[in-house]
């Protein structure tokens, strides 16, 4: 691992990504950001353009630029000097236009291979500054604190960084490993519930592709999620950490296919958001729920699955405050946003299926009568979609 055990702080969950000479840490930590300095110090050093790392950039976005103090001032103790950018929040900050801007200002600073650059904030400041890290003198080392439970799940681990295109969700992107990431379940109570509830999508994704006991335990441990409570609450960001990693270390790059099968949901997921323009009115997690049960009910329809594993899937997003089904959007959109997905091969949609809660397969079996029949369900039978506005 680059980082040894021995410098890590005594508190906290740490989840390894094993990935050769490109392994990392995550840190699972509670209200800790004045540890985040050594953490990160041990991260750089031992890779070799952090060996000699005196200089970073954060970037963050203007919700979380109030707290990112701590984290730079944790650093400077670390013996690294932090200038910070704060960029506007949102999707639509997820842009070539902005990676561009951010190329100038390392430019300003004159930043070589040795500079850091330090991810604050939630998946799309994530992608955006790991982007740039991945891009900028050929890579730059990359720390990440993710404060979205979203990207504490999901994009922290793997290394895929990118930017959109108006026509394409992450289509301009790069595998780019992090030194190390460190969680601070903390910064999930400043979030508004919405956001809450898409990170929650991601985690059910998880026990639906790769372990139906997780799958289980989130059923049963619902009441406790929702409230908020601590130990539940990192455990299950450890959890799916662990989950993900798993996948990566056997298929860094999406050579072997092993990896395709965290886009559960996604196919569909992502033609959702790209029709609705990256607007807000779906946010990621809530077009990866919505994604998930048609995709499951396109299993139903293949024979793979009964109607029981979307029901309780269904039932859990419900408890969780999810959407079930994506309204008021054009079907033929979504048809077409759905062949530029990236996992098509000759021409052919390719979706994530289960064949089973905790085992899911990559095919293209699915017809785009089966795709319609699904999109054109009755929405009557899935209930509203949770108000956006909170």
């Amino acid at each position: 691992m680059r980082l040894n055990p021995d410098d890590r702080p005594d508190l906290g969950l740490t989840v390894g990504v094993d990935l050769g000479p490109r392994s990392y840490l995550i840190h699972v930590e509670s209200d800790r950001p004045d540890a985040f300095g050594a953490f990160a110090r041990a991260a750089l050093d031992a890779t070799w353009a952090g060996r000699a790392c005196r200089r970073g950039l954060i970037v963050t976005d203007s919700n979380v630029a109030p707290f990112v103090k701590p984290y730079s001032e944790a650093l400077r103790l670390a013996g690294i000097a932090t200038t910070t950018v704060a960029l506007p929040p949102g999707e639509a900050t997820k842009t070539l236009e902005r990676a561009s801007a951010l190329y100038d200002r390392l430019i300003e600073l004159r930043a070589d291979r040795h500079f850091a650059i330090i991810a604050i904030g939630g998946g799309v400041i994530g992608d955006l500054a790991g982007f740039v890290a991945a891009t900028f003198a050929r890579g730059l080392p990359l720390l990440m604190v993710p404060t979205s439970l979203l990207a504490m799940v999901d994009s922290s681990v793997g290394g895929k960084v990118g930017v959109n295109h108006p026509k394409a969700k992450n289509i301009i992107g790069a595998f780019h490993q992090p030194v190390g990431v460190w969680i601070d379940t903390a910064t999930l109570r400043t979030l508004p519930p919405r956001e809450l509830r898409c990170g929650l999508a991601e985690v059910v994704k998880y026990g639906v592709i790769l372990d139906a006991s997780f799958f289980a335990e989130l059923e049963a441990n619902a009441a406790a999620i929702l409230q908020g409570d601590p130990a539940a609450i990192r455990q299950i960001i450890a959890r799916s950490c662990q989950l993900k990693a798993a996948v990566v270390a056997q298929d860094e790059r999406e050579e072997t296919g092993l990896r395709a099968v965290l886009n559960f949901g996604h196919t569909i997921g992502h033609a959702i958001e790209a029709v609705a323009g990256y607007s807000g009115a779906f946010q990621h997690g809530e077009a990866v729920a919505a994604g998930m049960v048609a995709e499951c009910r396109l299993a139903e329809r293949l024979g793979w699955i009964g109607p029981e594993v979307t029901g309780r899937l269904v039932a859990l997003l419900r408890r969780f405050g999810l959407p079930i089904a994506a309204e008021g959007l054009d079907t033929d959109a979504l048809l077409d946003a759905m062949t530029r997905d990236k996992k098509n091969r000759g021409g052919q949609i390719r979706f994530v299926l289960p064949r089973r809660l905790g085992h899911v397969e990559l095919t293209d079996q699915p017809t785009e009568e089966d795709v319609r029949a699904v999109l054109g369900r009755d929405r009557s039978q899935d209930g509203p979609r949770p108000d956006s506005r909170s």
